[in-house]
């Protein structure tokens, strides 16, 4: 053994998650280092090759406003890009863009070869380095040692992975990769308790073997759309996408093999994602539908490998090849790479902090799939946060915490480190009680100041933040200052955009508010500035919903009252005999940053929270 260099951080892994955290440590100045398998597969797309969606698109447009990569990189390596739930609220809208995997992994592998402050290296970790409950570094197979101050684990499903196809299982990571075997027992024997969770990949299949003609095109957007804030919004339509549907033979076929699917024989025994489950979890627990829907998705303009989203499997090959070949287009298909489970050890995220450190090791913090999350999303936004954290500890600066109320990462990591997880954890905005202010467009209204605090976001990003935010506060000025009098030629105005008259005075500001009305219609007819699209459309959601807004952000103050209240480090549960047996076990457990946090543990009650807001009024008075 021998040490071949000393970092301030070393991050393990470089999937989504490492490749933000390595990022942000850098760009905060410390020395950093990811380390990966293979080189060859830094940010690697395993499951579809697409970047947001519902819930995700918001953490994707969060880390760009803190001036993370993932963004830009999407924006960069894009197919096609389409908005979804269009028909509903604006707190639901979410991009989502096909992405050239290929494409995006050299582009993020050369924006991370490229940054100052960061070694890039192939190193297998089999040891973590702990003296006193403190990080010290790594250990790898070749027996070198490299020294740090902090370390983040982002080791996504390679912590003892198993791939399963049928009654074949083999250790490996995903796509043929190397599993990581022996860090998962260096984790336990520091005190780390690990879980056993599973996912799943769908057949790759050969372009070449398709019949269009029996699927519906899904293109993207004839309107441009962009991830990043910094991003100009162009139409970016390179491929389409491809819809067709399962049917009654697809089923009965997947129903007469359960016998050797090995979610159903016993051969797997993690537990997998409840929102992505693999087609034969459909079958049973869905016995009702007749069809599910399946896209098939173009993987990158230098390949003939096809993707089919919906259609998870880990069945046998010749079972594979017997269902796809029933459903329409699919008749003649070849698989080019055969789905799969994949079974891996992650982390209880219960033993982390809000700053994603854990309890057990000082300076050593966890991030991605390694919490038991899954998407590229969710890692990525854990890296952002855990890669900026483990860069002001190494400053001795306070750890950068974000809450519920100011973004999606909020509530993603509270999720984890509060309540826990038994199963792979998917961000949804359903999860977000603040969603309307937390919407994917306002992102870098809410963000964008707090990251060029932290020294993360650059004066070019920050510039061009201004400029938005004063163009906004100015257009709003405008319209409120525009007085529209129901005289004849105001009223003939009216009726040009197809709105009812008006019968006393009001403002453009108050008649933007009129859900048959837009600014552009506006503009039409009266003397209102030509405003960017991003412009237009933030100062129509926030006229619109008001009132809505309004309201949430009173919600938001009230719940503040209690994030406020900090839960001293020293406090013993045990000792407070007013908390029942359940709370001081889960709060001894949890260690709560604060009052707010305490009451979304899962088993603490409301007189449980009454009982602590009373022991902390009396240590306040003591103090005094």
């Amino acid at each position: 053994m021998f040490v071949v260099d000393t970092y301030d951080v070393i991050i393990v892994g470089a999937g989504h998650a490492g490749c933000e955290a390595a990022l942000a440590s850098a760009r905060l100045g410390v020395k950093t280092l990811m380390a990966t398998l293979n080189l060859d597969n830094i940010a690697l797309m395993p499951c579809n090759p697409a970047v947001g969606g519902p819930g995700k698109s918001h953490l994707v447009r969060e880390i760009d406003a803190l001036g993370g990569e993932m963004a830009i990189n999407t924006d960069k390596t894009c197919l096609q890009m389409r908005m979804l739930n269009t028909g509903k609220g604006p707190a639901v809208y979410s991009l989502r863009a096909q992405s050239d995997k290929k494409l995006y992994q050299s582009t993020m592998t050369k924006t991370l070869e490229n940054q100052i402050n960061l070694d890039v290296k192939q190193i297998m970790v089999t040891k973590l380095l702990v003296e006193s409950g403190k990080i010290k570094g790594i250990e790898t197979e070749l027996g070198e040692i490299y020294q740090a101050k902090c370390v983040i684990l982002a080791t996504g499903t390679y912590l003892k992975g198993k791939i399963i196809i049928g009654d074949c299982a083999y250790s490996g990571g995903p796509i043929g990769q190397r599993s990581a075997e022996d860090l998962s027992e260096s984790l336990l024997k520091n005190g780390i308790q690990l879980m056993r969770f599973k996912t799943g990949t769908p057949a790759r299949v050969d372009r070449r073997t398709l019949r269009f003609s029996e699927m519906s095109e899904q293109k993207g957007d004839v309107k441009g759309h962009a991830f990043s804030f910094l991003s100009q919004r162009t139409e970016c339509n390179k491929q389409s996408c491809w819809l067709t549907f399962t049917n009654e033979e697809t089923h009965r076929i997947i129903r007469n093999n359960l016998d050797r699917a090995p979610m159903c024989n016993g051969l797997i025994q993690g537990i997998g994602p409840r929102y992505c489950p693999s087609i034969e979890s459909k079958i049973v627990r869905f016995a009702d539908k007749k069809r599910h829907q399946l896209f098939i998705e173009p993987e990158g303009e230098m390949t003939e490998e096809m993707y089919v989203q919906g259609m998870s499997t880990s069945l046998p090959t010749d079972v594979q090849y017997d269902f796809l070949r029933t459903i329409p287009g699919l008749e003649d298909v070849k698989i080019m790479r055969p789905g799969y489970a994949i079974e891996y050890d992650c982390l209880d995220p219960t033993q982390l902090t809000l700053s994603l450190e854990t309890k057990k090791i000082s300076g050593l913090f966890s991030a991605g799939q390694s919490n038991g999350t899954s998407g590229y999303e969710e890692a990525a936004a854990q890296g952002l946060i855990a890669g900026i954290n483990a860069a002001l500890k190494v400053q001795k600066k306070e750890p950068f915490i974000l809450t519920r109320a100011e973004a999606y990462m909020g509530v993603l990591i509270d999720d984890l480190v509060t309540k826990g997880t038994n199963e792979p954890y998917r961000i949804m905005t359903s999860r977000s009680e603040y969603r309307l202010i937390l919407r994917q467009d306002n992102a870098d209204l809410r963000l964008t100041e707090k990251g060029y605090q932290l020294g993360l976001v650059t004066q070019e990003r920050y510039t061009v933040f201004l400029k938005k935010k004063n163009d906004i506060e100015n257009a709003i000025e405008k319209l409120k200052a525009i007085s529209i009098t129901p005289t004849e030629e105001n009223q003939k105005k009216l009726k040009n955009m197809g709105t009812a008259p008006i019968r006393t005075g009001l403002r453009a500001y108050d008649l933007l508010r009129r859900t048959d009305l837009d600014y552009e219609m506006l503009r039409t007819q009266f003397p209102l500035e030509k405003l960017d699209d991003d412009v237009r459309e933030e100062i129509e959601i926030m006229i619109k919903y008001e009132g809505y807004i309004q309201r949430q952000q009173e919600q938001v103050e009230k719940m503040n009252r209690l994030e406020r209240k900090l839960m001293p480090k020293n406090i013993i549960y045990a000792d407070i005999d007013t908390l029942s047996g359940e709370a001081r076990q889960k709060l001894d457990q949890i260690r709560p940053h604060s009052l707010g946090q305490a009451s979304r543990i899962s088993g603490v009650s409301p007189a449980d929270i009454t009982a602590l807001l009373i022991v902390l009024e009396q240590r306040q008075r003591e103090e005094k």
